[in-house]
């Protein structure tokens, strides 16, 4: 078969059987990657439910925030497309068990890590990879327990590795060549990168998210965005010129700069698709609506749970949704597993109450991302715990605004 990728960049498929650790090694590969300046995407391609936040969240949390999905050939199709027209170099996780009609991923991807636990499930993956002509940079079995052991690093890395529990993030020797060999095939310098992604913003200032976070915190290590930084992002930047935001960084850091500039315009850079603006919501009815709203409030609180009812959500501009409308004595809270842009929409849509906060999992808080109050605990920048803006009523489904 031949490969039918139309992108610059490569993308390297994460290979291998159910419960090997895929999940934590291209976590880990990711967070390195991007440590050392390298600049990627990673594409969990079966929906499984995770996500950079079950790594980060507490167990039992994350345990309960988790949502399987199913593969259907709608998903097939938009993950190829995803991958097919990747702006960035890319991670894909395809998960354990694809069946024979979902191996049209393997045809976008231009190299393969492969995780194994035994010689059956070794022999699976490397008939599959050479199905598809796919080079294989490394062959890694997995332990739970024990050392991990570097056996040949030419022509392709292959060893034990060990330990790969969520949670933690892989390290040892194996992991480190392993990251050298992938590090080397991202070859792309950040700047570069930064030089082709600038070219085509549709506004004339482009904001680096690294440089951002460097300039207003020269002393602390790491690219690790805190809640109490969004003051000083305020400072730094323009409040009157419409901006493109590049780079990677919490959902919260969009939506408060969004806000922030609000009414010029706002791009963020997505690294499936590119920029793209907040979305608009209108009042049109829809049939088939792609987002589940659930509302609880009270006096002081309006929380909105939100649960994607498709596996994947495509992007679009204007997205028919019914939402509550919040009262002007209200603070409301933005809850679920949404892409980034769709969390950038919803605070630009509720910028008129009190405040605007999104719940974020590992922290367990909710961070205040836009305000009427410029001091005190609902100011931007400052979290809440669901528990400080209760008792709430029951559930109810929402009511157009």
């Amino acid at each position: 078969m031949t490969n039918k990728t139309t992108s610059r960049f490569p993308a390297i498929l994460l290979g291998g059987p159910p419960h090997a650790g895929k999940s934590v090694l291209a976590y880990s590969l990711k967070e390195a990657l991007r440590e050392n300046g390298v600049q990627c995407y990673l594409l969990r391609a079966a929906p499984d439910g995770e996500g950079d936040w079950s790594q980060l969240a507490q167990p039992e949390l994350a345990q309960t925030l988790r949502r399987k999905g199913k593969h259907t050939p709608t998903w097939i199709e938009r993950m190829c497309r995803d991958i097919a027209y990747r702006p960035l170099p890319f991670l894909v996780d395809v998960g354990g068990k694809p069946e024979p009609w979902q191996e049209t991923l393997f045809d976008q991807c231009t190299h393969a890590i492969l995780l194994v636990k035994d010689a059956e499930s070794q022999a699976l993956w490397q008939e599959l990879t050479a199905k598809y002509n796919i080079p294989v940079l490394a062959l890694l079995t997995s332990k739970l327990e024990g050392g991990s052991i570097l056996e040949a690093d030419q022509p392709i890395l292959t060893g034990v590795i060990s330990n790969l529990n969520r949670g933690q993030r892989a390290t040892g020797p194996i992991f480190e060549a392993l990251l050298a060999r992938v590090q080397a095939l991202f070859r792309y310098d950040y700047d570069e990168l930064l030089t082709i992604h600038q070219e085509q913003a549709p506004t004339d200032l482009v904001v680096d998210i690294p440089r951002l976070y460097r300039r207003i915190n020269p002393t602390r290590s790491g690219l690790t965005w805190q809640p109490q930084d969004l003051p000083a992002v305020f400072e730094y930047l323009p409040p009157d010129t419409s901006l493109a935001l590049y780079g990677i960084g919490p959902a919260w850091l969009y939506a408060a700069v969004a806000s922030y500039i609000y009414p010029n315009t706002f791009f963020q850079f997505d690294a499936r698709r590119g920029w793209v603006e907040p979305v608009r919501f209108s009042k049109n009815r829809s049939d088939t609506l792609p987002i589940n709203v659930k509302a609880e409030e009270n006096e002081n609180c309006l929380h909105l749970k939100l649960d994607l009812l498709e596996d994947y959500l495509v992007y679009q501009p204007e997205l028919a949704l019914p939402l509550p409308s919040s009262s002007q004595t209200q603070g409301v809270i933005l809850d679920g597993k949404l892409p980034n842009w769709l969390y950038t929409g919803l605070t630009l849509f509720y910028r008129s109450a009190q405040y605007v906060a999104i719940y974020y999992p590992h922290l367990d808080r909710a961070v205040i991302v836009a305000s009427q109050f410029t001091k005190g605990p609902h100011a931007v920048g400052q979290v809440l715990s669901l528990a400080d803006c209760g008792p709430f009523n029951a559930e109810t489904d929402p009511t157009p605004s």
